[in-house]
């Protein structure tokens, strides 16, 4: 098969695989993309995720794009966008198409309760994956410690001190996914950057 429709197809699989949300989407691309094509790493995907969650834009659709630029540049970024927004998009013009109240339908509404069980499920086993080849060293488990806190306790915080107004704005903009990866990104820049040695061997 030509590599462009390759790449077209195998992410209009994923697209139509994916129920949940971006996140949802982490498993199958570990599975396709990492393990059968080849096309990414596991370090190089935790870091599509992380640059997807803090640009503009949906997680999954900025992953897709990321890795068919790194895999064949521009075409490439351009295709896979295409392909995993592709199933999302006739579905879900079918559904509005000829079904109103989709959800509501009892069956639709038990079904979607199991598939979001096997998504969390899915989602726990890649996130304990991607741990394992990324969380290396002793500074990158604190980090991740203090953001899945920051991330978790960001509301408790704010009813804990009963924080209103503009108190309670400032901490939900901390607590965003996407402020915390940004300075998550700063933290391990000054943290793990090398620093040139000075005079007398100490760094400077």
């Amino acid at each position: 098969m030509n590599i462009y429709l390759d790449l077209f197809f195998t992410f209009a699989k994923i697209g139509v695989c994916t129920f949940g949300g971006g996140y949802a989407m982490l498993p199958i691309l570990q599975r396709e993309v990492v393990e059968k094509k080849g096309w990414a790493t596991e370090e190089e995907l935790t870091d599509y995720f992380a640059i997807g969650q803090c640009t503009p834009g949906i997680i999954a659709v900025n992953t897709a794009t990321f890795i068919g630029h790194k895999y064949k540049g521009i075409l490439g970024g351009i295709l896979a966008t295409l392909g995993v927004v592709f199933p999302s998009l006739i579905i879900i013009t079918i559904i509005a198409a000829f079904l109103k109240n989709f959800a509501e339908y009892p069956v639709v509404a038990h079904a979607l309760a199991g598939i979001n069980a096997a998504v969390v499920a899915l989602i726990a086993v890649s996130v304990f994956k991607l741990g394992k080849s990324t969380l290396k060293g002793k500074i990158a488990p604190w980090i991740f410690v203090g953001v899945l806190l920051l991330a978790q306790g960001g509301g408790a915080l704010s009813d804990a001190l009963a924080l209103t107004g503009v108190a309670a704005s400032i901490v939900s903009t901390i607590t965003s996914p996407a402020v915390l990866v940004v300075l998550s990104g700063v933290l391990g820049w000054f943290l793990f950057y090398p620093r040139k040695e000075g005079k007398g061997g100490e760094k400077a």
